[in-house]
């Protein structure tokens, strides 16, 4: 079985996966990358983040791992503990996994003893919990006393879109092979061997008809074998593939199992799944060479990048299922754009620009990595977003962590394979993918080299590259061209530059300017290189404006900045009154860039001339106000605390937010039956909702409560005499589980008492409007609204006005 092993194994990374080629020359992807073992980056972008990845988000993920029972769930598995209190997602098992496939990768990188000797620790407390057969799956095996409702009581059987049994395999897997590369060690593998091949004997043709509910774990089969070269694991990772949507199981467009794999042409249903699918289908297709798989995700890549791709490469627009909306829906407030959407998308991109070398690929997988991605984690590696939204009011903030940890653990084991993006090989090619410092160790047929690039990118656009063959040898250098800098902001027809200036790229050779044939996005020069040789690359760094398909509702009449590979945003501590909500700039305004070393670990700030609008008290006059505005990497907001930020910038005042002027809700302290203080932020935010299932700003609801009655409160700053009062009911339905509520009443403090107001007209519930109740005028410093909830739904309200 292991025979493939001393193989004479040949390594290199895919996504952030080390693969492993035999000698036996069986197909795989044509170009190969380069493994980001040889790739020692010693920039000061991303060399410092993955050494925080390392001496920080490693050792507190492990630590949180420890204290939320994580690492207990396969004690006590193993009988080693008693079951009480369990976690809360039968996938928390694959967070250990992550956690190790991290750990290993960052080992190769930097070698560390006692986390070497914590690892093993941890694979031998994994390998106790191992039922006998080679099941592994922490939840079923402790026997707790009720199971948790997404697990059947039998194995595999089950809604395939909530169990995550071979989700947590397909982790396992991948986290099995990377330390096994890492380290030599063959203990985390045998399990993973031991639960592949139950895998096998349970799952295929006339076996069990089931397909993963989340996919992964047809990459990590792929993965699988490619070391152990059995071929029963590639075979099922295709009968994975070929089962989805073939009739047998009731699928959904949430799954991707609502049709054959093969029929699919639009990305649909959840971002992850989605891209986890398309990365395996391409493993699949490279290994089988089956091409039947690569028409459905050349159009799924098309579709995403016409019509569904964040500008900062983020996918999945509502959470709503954390799923792709339709076409053009990308709201900018609401937008989940998930941590590991992203970390997928950077596979699936890696995986298409290995099936044929073309540069568009990593120009989105650029787009994602500088942006989208990195935006997950925050400056000092113990702070997480789970979605990345393009605006908000402060209601956003990242967290040190969540019951769903999945983002958090998938970025502990990204980080360290960046360099692996560097440059990939095919042949006597070298692709140069991405420009970050770094010396690389390259070996082609035509003989071995080193590359030593200097640059001081993403902030300048030189980029030197000193060529080291140990012989003159004959090769081509494929030096890509970033879509950006020239005039595609990214492929497809969804964005484009307000002005079409395209600046010229630059390419010497020894100091000579040449010019170099353009193939799929590469100036390639080929030639007999000889030790010493110099190629410069000069990138246009100049300040760019973004507009939106016009059919991107939530970005018309706006524009976006971007410089080099980054996009900027507009945070609250950098403008007036930190606010940028009601800021305007004239599109023609020349923004001007400058390095502040002292900001955010030291970042490229835009500077221009905007205005900013303030409402006033009983008039509809705004007072206009000159400013200087500046803008900041996007990656980097969020850093100093929540507060108020805007990737798309109105050029045009009537899409602006003027800044409310104080009223007696806004000033109030909110309370409520429900003790949520970013709710409660909601009820007196002064945000206008479109419609009562507008999920945009903040709101407060009651789900998953029924048919009980619950209350909000104001408590004003001082007693004021009011006597009319307006709220905006929130209401999901159809598909949601809030409606407008079957009825609701107001009532004001007298004293230590409550008592309903006099009302004076009639007043009713009403969805997608105001509902106004006009009352005798009392004189209180608070107001409480009780709302009685509907026996089969709950009720929530997005905005609640008192006057």
């Amino acid at each position: 079985m292991l025979k493939a092993l001393s193989a004479g194994i040949t390594s290199f990374l895919i996504g952030s996966q080390l693969i492993s080629v035999g000698q036996s020359g069986r197909g795989d992807y044509p170009i190969q990358p380069v493994p980001f073992t040889k790739v020692h980056l010693h920039d000061q972008f991303w060399a410092p983040k993955i050494e925080t990845n390392r001496t920080v988000t490693i050792p507190y993920t492990l630590q949180k791992c420890r204290e939320t029972g994580r690492i207990d769930n396969f004690l006590k598995a193993a009988g080693k503990m008693p079951v009480g209190k369990i976690t809360e997602y039968p996938f928390d098992d694959s967070d250990l996994y992550k956690l190790i496939e991290g750990i290993s990768y960052s080992l190769q990188v930097k070698p560390d003893p006692a986390m070497d000797l914590t690892v093993d620790s941890l694979i031998a407390i994994i390998g106790d919990a191992q039922e006998p057969d080679g099941y592994l799956y922490t939840f079923r095996t402790m026997k707790p006393g009720k199971l948790h409702e997404w697990i059947s009581p039998n194995r595999w059987e089950y809604d395939p879109e909530l169990s995550h049994e071979l989700y947590n395999a397909g982790h396992l897997y991948e986290a099995a092979v990377a330390h096994y590369l890492a380290t030599g060690k063959k203990s985390f593998l045998n399990i993973a061997i031991k639960n592949a091949d139950l895998l096998v004997q349970v799952f295929g043709i006339g076996k069990a008809p089931y397909f993963p509910g989340h996919q992964v774990v047809e990459m990590g089969l792929a993965r699988m074998y490619r070391v152990t070269g059995k071929q029963a694991y590639l075979d099922l990772a295709k009968y994975f593939l070929d089962i989805r949507g073939n009739g047998k199981i009731k699928g959904s467009e949430y799954s991707q199992s609502h049709k054959m794999v093969t029929d699919q042409h639009e990305a649909v249903g959840h971002a992850v799944r989605a891209a986890y699918m398309y990365t395996g289908m391409a493993d699949v297709a490279a290994l089988t060479g089956d091409k039947r798989y690569i028409g459905a995700i050349n159009d799924i890549w098309q579709d995403v990048v016409d019509h569904k791709l964040y500008l900062t490469g983020g996918i999945g627009a509502t959470g709503n299922g954390e799923a792709f909306g339709a076409a053009y829906e990308l709201p900018n407030m609401s937008a989940y754009a998930e941590t590991c959407a992203s970390i997928a998308n950077v596979y699936w991109n890696s995986r298409m620009f290995l099936m044929n070398g073309d540069g568009q690929y990593m120009d989105v997988l650029e787009r994602i990595l500088y942006n989208g991605l990195l935006s997950g984690v925050s400056l000092s590696g113990d702070k997480f977003f789970y979605p990345n939204p393009l605006t908000s009011m402060g209601q956003h903030q990242r967290s040190p962590w969540f019951s769903c940890a999945c983002c958090i653990s998938n970025m502990t084991r990204f980080m360290p394979s960046v360099p692996g993006y560097v440059y990939a090989q095919q042949q006597n090619n070298v692709y140069v993918n991405l420009y970050v410092a770094n010396t690389a160790e390259i070996t082609l047929p035509a003989g071995k080299l080193t590359i030593d690039q200097e640059t001081e990118y993403p902030w300048k656009g030189t980029v030197r590259m000193r060529i080291n063959p140990e012989r003159t040898a004959k090769f081509s250098l494929h030096v890509r061209v970033p879509g950006w800098s020239q005039d595609d902001v990214v492929p497809g027809s969804l964005y484009q530059f307000m002005d079409q200036k395209k600046a010229p790229v630059r390419l010497k050779l020894n100091g000579q300017l040449i010019t170099a044939d353009p193939v799929k996005g590469y100036l390639v020069i080929t030639r007999s290189w000889k030790k010493g040789d110099l190629v410069e690359l000069e990138l246009p760094m100049d300040i760019r404006k973004v507009i939106a398909n016009e059919k991107v509702k939530d970005d018309r009449q706006k524009f976006a900045l971007e410089r080099g590979p980054l996009v900027y945003c507009l945070e609250g501590p950098d403008n007036l009154d930190s606010t940028v909500q009601n800021i305007v700039v004239n599109k023609d305004e020349v923004f001007t860039a400058g390095f502040n070393n002292q900001l955010l670990n030291g970042v490229m700030v835009l500077t221009a001339r905007g205005t900013s609008a303030k409402r006033q008290l009983n008039s509809d006059v705004l007072l206009q106000t000159a400013q200087t505005v500046k803008a900041i990497p996007y990656y980097s907001w969020n850093n100093r605390g929540a507060g108020e930020m805007e990737v798309w910038i109105p050029y045009n005042a009537s899409v602006a937010h003027p800044k409310p002027a104080p009223t007696i809700a806004s000033k109030s302290i909110a309370s409520s039956s429900v003790s949520n203080k970013k709710m409660l932020k909601g009820l007196n935010d002064q945000y206008e909702p479109e419609n009562s299932n507008d999920h945009n700003a903040v709101f407060l609801h009651w789900w998953p409560k029924q048919n009980s009655a619950e209350w909000v409160q104001y408590d004003f700053d001082q007693a004021y005499t009011i006597g009319q009062s307006s709220v905006y009911w929130f209401d999901d339905s159809p598909f949601g589980g809030c409606t407008i509520p079957e009825s609701w009443r107001l009532l004001y403090k007298n004293g230590d008492q409550w008592l309903p107001v006099e009302v004076t007209g009639n007043y009713g519930i009403h969805k997608d409007q105001y509902d106004t109740i006009h009352f005798k005028p009392v004189k209180t410093n608070a107001l409480r609204l009780e709302v009685q909830l509907p026996k089969e739904h709950s009720a929530g309200i997005q905005e609640w006005i008192v006057k």
